[in-house]
């Protein structure tokens, strides 16, 4: 038994294909199958069900999978007690953050943390929240920054900042004189959205109640787009198509389009989120978290406002 196989056990049930579980462990699918069905001979039991469309895991292979999910959290914490023992802020720290986040803290946030600890350079990924959460349980990342609310994850967390919701109209739209706007208003436009699987998705349906209650009914909202990333969407509001919600970080973003663009606030209470930096409880480079937090809080990013929790808080569950 190898951790590299563990690896590819817990691959297999988070993608539910033996394909997409090789590719996404960098190997060819009968490097991955050879090694599962030769981790199943040494243990004796069936861990996944093979045939269908979708692998499915067994029972046994359930429990077997959470401990190896366990088993590959421990390792990386062994490297890292090791680095650790020379200087907690000495070598890289690998970082996670949802596509809507990165594009806009990132700049600010990489220069501040290259002057405070150069010492420890960021490997930056970006991803979906649910991807994140389970690379960093699985030890492939150390923290993430993303947006609340989280499922009950048993890590620990700091919020890092909060940020209002805007109106983001074509200068030619009627709304674009307006000081204000409610969110209920949103059902009666074209409304431009990210697709299925962002977070930011579902906050914005969440936090406009109208908004979510018609998105579905042919008497709410008149069409809805779906884009792939909110620059993206930003250009087709540009260009007329219709209206969309962004967060006050994306409206400091400039480029030709902005231009062309009017940000109207939401009628109070206006919907927000908050950004939260989140790591395994056992993580023993907490000296390199605290950097990270602090780096963030003074990257000097508009739009939002910084919140100095006195100390982190940890998650009190182990979900």
């Amino acid at each position: 038994m190898t951790l590299t196989e563990l690896k590819y056990i817990v691959a297999v049930a988070r993608e539910r294909h033996f394909g997409r579980a090789a590719e996404a462990c960098f190997v060819s699918q009968p490097t991955l199958s050879v090694a599962i069905r030769k981790l199943e001979e040494e243990l004796g039991v069936v861990l996944f069900e093979r045939g269908g469309a979708e692998v499915g895991i067994t029972p046994i292979g359930l429990r077997v999978v959470a401990q190896a999910q366990k088993v590959l959290e421990e390792g990386a914490n062994l490297r890292e007690i090791a680095r650790q023992g020379h200087d907690p802020l000495e070598g890289p720290l690998r970082v996670g953050v949802i596509y809507t986040v990165g594009p806009y803290l990132l700049p600010y946030l990489v220069p501040e943390q290259i002057r405070r600890t150069p010492q420890m350079p960021l490997l930056l990924q970006e991803n979906y929240t649910a991807r994140l959460l389970e690379l960093l349980r699985q030890g492939e990342i150390d923290c993430a920054i993303v947006a609340l609310p989280l499922p009950d994850t048993g890590l620990s967390q700091c919020a890092l900042y909060d940020e209002p919701f805007y109106v983001a109209l074509p200068h030619s739209h009627p709304w674009a004189q307006e000081t204000q706007i409610d969110s209920a208003r949103l059902k009666e436009e074209t409304m431009l959205l990210l697709g299925a699987g962002h977070c930011f998705r579902d906050q914005v349906l969440e936090v406009c109640p109208e908004l979510s209650r018609f998105s579905a009914s042919s008497e709410g909202i008149q069409r809805t787009f779906e884009g792939s990333s909110l620059e993206t969407i930003r250009h087709m509001v540009a260009a007329g198509i219709g209206i969309t919600v962004l967060p006050a970080s994306a409206l400091g973003m400039q480029g030709v389009e902005s231009r062309l663009l009017r940000f109207v606030p939401f009628k109070p209470p206006a919907p927000d989120r908050r950004v939260v930096l989140v790591w395994r409880k056992s993580f023993p480079r907490q000296a390199a978290i605290e950097a990270l937090i602090q780096a963030v809080r003074h990257c000097g990013m508009p739009g939002v406002t910084m919140l100095e929790d006195p100390a982190p808080v940890a998650a009190e569950s182990d979900g």
